[in-house]
């Protein structure tokens, strides 16, 4: 028995719906995208003269080191237990819980002494609570 061969029709890929997605793609991404315009203002700074002030406003300053002491306006106390700062910075302020009340920490102080410093500040009834941070220098990462 002789049977016909079949023709083998060309193998390709049809690049027409591609073209169609890429297209509907592209409107997609045109229409969604937005398009900011930034305003700037000139504005002229008024500018100060007179003489600094020899004397210093009134502050709770409390440093904490790399190794968590405490060092309160300058004042190295003797350990660095709650209690021990609590009383410290009782009588350093005489009640004035108006006051500001500074926190200064190494970037490798341990959590915990920052934490500890919020809380007394906090049950002392401290309202001007700060931490201070250090800006990075610029080129720096």
């Amino acid at each position: 028995m002789k049977f016909k061969r079949q023709r083998s029709q060309e193998v390709g890929v049809d690049l027409t719906p591609l073209i169609d997605v890429v297209f509907l793609l592209l409107i997609f991404f045109m229409v969604s995208t937005t398009f900011t315009r930034e305003s700037h203002l000139n504005i002229e700074l008024p500018e100060a003269n007179g003489e600094r002030s020899e004397s210093e406003a009134e502050l709770i300053d409390v440093v904490i080191n790399a190794e968590g002491q405490y060092i309160l306006n300058d004042r190295t106390l003797v350990n660095n237990r709650r209690e021990t700062l609590e009383r410290a910075v009782n009588e350093l302020a005489q009640d004035n819980t108006s006051l500001p009340f500074i926190i200064t920490a190494d970037a490798r102080t341990p959590h915990e002494f920052v934490v500890r410093a919020m809380d007394v500040a906090g049950r002392l009834g401290f309202a001007k609570l700060s931490i201070t941070t250090e800006r990075e220098a610029e080129g720096s990462e």
